[in-house]
């Protein structure tokens, strides 16, 4: 093991708390940190409290923002009936990443998971239920992950808002563009085959 001063030792202990950073790539990052200028570090250092101190959910759909209201449920331009549900704010991302979604989200923060002990109510469920009892949504996209978490949340949200009248979609699962099928597993195809569409 290597011989490091009691402040590198907890320096490194921080970062290895970080999700995908190991011991070895903490490593590298204190070694990049102490050959960094003093002003480099601040501004890292800076960046980390203002994040920390300003970023919250928004109050329309728990996405992040630094405001009251983030900036896709602000944008005019944006198709407020039309409400893609995900778990996680990252989900957000990756969608808009696609760019060619022009609806709203709501971000539910989490999925039901039994074995974890988050139910129903661990979730931003609510706010969603208000917004489409306020009549405006005339479509909900269940966009929550294909694991057996996100497939549970899926069902339970089908069976709440189903009743609303409102119109429910799941987005497709299965084979990702580019791939070939025979290299994707059992419950892809399975998936793939359960997801497909009239064309």
């Amino acid at each position: 093991m290597a011989n490091y001063t009691a402040s590198i030792e907890k320096l490194l202990e921080c970062l290895i708390k970080l999700p995908g950073v190991g011991r070895r790539s903490a490593e590298r990052i204190v070694a990049h940190v102490l050959g960094a200028s003093k002003d480099e570090i601040r501004v890292l250092s800076e960046s980390l409290n203002k994040v920390k101190e300003s970023v919250r959910s928004c109050q329309i759909c728990n996405n992040l923002s630094e405001e009251d209201t983030c900036k896709i449920c602000q944008d005019i331009r944006r198709q407020k009936d039309i409400v893609c549900v995900v778990e996680k704010p990252s989900d957000v991302t990756a969608i808009e990443k696609a760019g060619n979604f022009q609806g709203v989200y709501h971000v539910l923060l989490g999925s039901i998971s039994p074995l974890e002990g988050r139910g129903p109510s661990d979730l931003k469920i609510d706010g969603l239920i208000q917004r489409i009892k306020q009549g405006s949504i005339k479509e909900i996209i269940i966009a929550t992950d294909a694991d057996t978490e996100g497939e549970t949340t899926s069902l339970y949200l089908t069976k709440l808002l189903k009743p609303l009248g409102v119109h429910l979609s799941r987005i497709g699962l299965g084979i990702p563009m580019g791939s070939n099928l025979e290299y994707a597993d059992a419950t892809t195809l399975s998936k793939s085959l359960e997801s497909r569409r009239t064309i």
